[in-house]
């Protein structure tokens, strides 16, 4: 079931594009996630979705119905989807029962059951300022959802919280959908924030949607180097200089470059189809090793779980050419 279509959205300031043309839908339950560089329209995007932002052009239909933009209504927003924004704020001095009471319509137990998810049972009678920062954001959800919204809209939700309720969030975003069957969209610069979570990911650039697809797709076949980038460290390789890595392989370049990351090299025995480097650095990561290593003068990182090659050692570098893509 559709619940939410955008069609052909278009804002503009000035002279410039905030959003030009932007149009997707978006099913029950289906979990979008939105990555762009700042300035790229991501909020603007969301803001018009929830109706608190009047687009120039285009439309938004929420279960079939247009949402209204703030020139068309007294009170901005739309009753059916919550907009959390990254400048959330709560009053100083009230206990958080209090916070939560005004707008809520839930039934005693279905409010128990969001407090719950929003893991903020605990919290209930402690005032606003003896709260931490991720502490407060999740009340703020909380009263977001007192209303019973059906689509959640999330602008940047992790940024500046450390990793313990970074974490936490993440947990409770994962229950808002499965226990409160609320649909989600996220904004986030984190490819660790969406990559695990999205069905979907669309890539935004100056205002327009450059990319859509799954998480794999996104990571594994960027469209271009800004897309690739958004989502980690890569390489791009020139034909030529790709030869002895794709040696005997069943691939043929056509001329494109070779788009490849870390984790598409292997350091191996020396042989075929591989290229003589030097370590030129090690980093650890707790769950694998990023081994640098100069090769012709050029710098590659791969990725390693096993213990790495002393710093000055000479390797041998292969690629997964099941791995490659062309940009």
């Amino acid at each position: 079931m559709v619940l939410l279509k955008i069609s052909e959205i278009r804002k503009q300031e000035g002279d410039d594009f905030v959003l030009r043309d932007i149009s997707f839908s978006q099913q029950h339950l289906q979990k979008i996630a939105i990555a762009g560089a700042s300035g790229s329209g991501k909020s603007t995007l969301l803001k018009i979705i929830a109706g608190l932002i009047q687009a120039d052009a285009g439309e938004v239909l929420f279960e079939n119905e247009r949402v209204k933009g703030p020139y068309e209504k007294l009170i901005p927003g739309h009753p059916g989807i919550a907009y959390l924004s990254q400048q959330f704020e709560l009053r100083n001095n009230y206990r958080v029962e209090e916070i939560l009471s005004y707008a809520n319509t839930l039934l005693p137990g279905e409010a128990e059951t969001l407090y719950e998810v929003c893991r903020i049972s605990n919290l209930l009678k402690r005032k606003t300022d003896e709260l931490s920062g991720g502490e407060k954001q999740r009340i703020a959800l909380a009263r977001l959802l007192t209303t019973s919204p059906k689509l959640l809209l999330l602008d940047e939700p992790f940024s500046n919280l450390d990793l313990i309720h970074k974490n936490i969030l993440k947990s409770v975003i994962s229950d808002i959908g499965e226990r409160l069957n609320i649909t989600c969209t996220l904004v986030s610069h984190d490819p660790g924030d969406t990559l695990p979570w999205a069905a979907e990911i669309f890539i935004m650039k100056d205002g327009q949607i450059i990319q859509k697809g799954s998480p794999a797709e996104i990571y594994q076949r960027p469209v271009t180097e800004y897309a690739a980038a958004l989502f980690g460290k890569y390489y791009v390789i020139d034909p030529e200089q790709a030869k002895p890595l794709l040696e005997a392989a069943p691939i043929e370049a056509d001329g494109k470059n070779i788009f490849v990351r870390p984790e598409h090299f292997k350091i191996v025995a020396e042989g075929k189809r591989s290229l003589k480097g030097t370590v030129n650095a090690v980093y650890f990561f707790g769950s694998h090793y990023e081994i640098e290593i100069l090769l012709s003068g050029d710098k590659i990182t791969v990725k390693a779980e096993g213990y790495p090659p002393p710093i000055g050692d000479t390797v041998y570098i292969s690629l997964n050419t099941r791995a490659i893509w062309y940009v």
